[in-house]
């Protein structure tokens, strides 16, 4: 593999009050199946960071999960690669919770990538940062990338 670039994306998605949470698609497809990106940070952050009651989890998918799928962070489930959550939730000692941040090292998207961000309260938006390399790879390790994010087994 050699690396070939240096890409980010960013943006805002607003979960609003939808218990089912929404996703949005990262196009990163370029019609090739030699090349490939590979996630190196994610983050979530709310438009509105002063907000003392927000919170907000979301995951990095390799395919458009229908509404209603199980929600939860599933480290065996393939087409999740990556994980981030944040609070503004303060304590009685004054402490706010960490945010999470967690990116399979070994992931590779040739196709298109999915945002999914669920808030527990009716949080106005969350901004999130995604940062890629893109690789030059064979075809064949382009071919098994794709199997792999499809879910099934390789």
């Amino acid at each position: 593999m050699k690396k070939i670039g240096t890409y980010t994306a960013r943006g805002t998605i607003n979960p609003g009050s939808s218990s089912a949470g929404l996703t949005k698609k990262i196009q990163l497809f370029d019609g090739k199946f030699d090349t490939a990106m590979k996630v190196t940070k994610f983050e979530l952050m709310f438009t509105d960071p002063d907000n003392s009651s927000n919170d907000v989890y979301g995951m990095l998918l390799t395919e458009f999960l229908y509404s209603g799928f199980d929600e939860e962070f599933n480290f065996s489930e393939s087409r999740q690669l990556g994980w981030a959550s944040a609070a503004n939730v303060y304590s009685d000692s004054g402490t706010t919770a960490q945010p999470f941040n967690l990116i399979d090292r070994d992931n590779l998207v040739v196709e298109d990538l999915f945002v999914y961000v669920r808030s527990g309260t009716s949080a106005a938006g969350v901004n999130y940062y995604i940062e890629f390399d893109k690789y030059d790879i064979s075809e064949g390790l382009g071919a098994l990338t794709m199997v792999r994010n499809s879910a099934q087994n390789v």
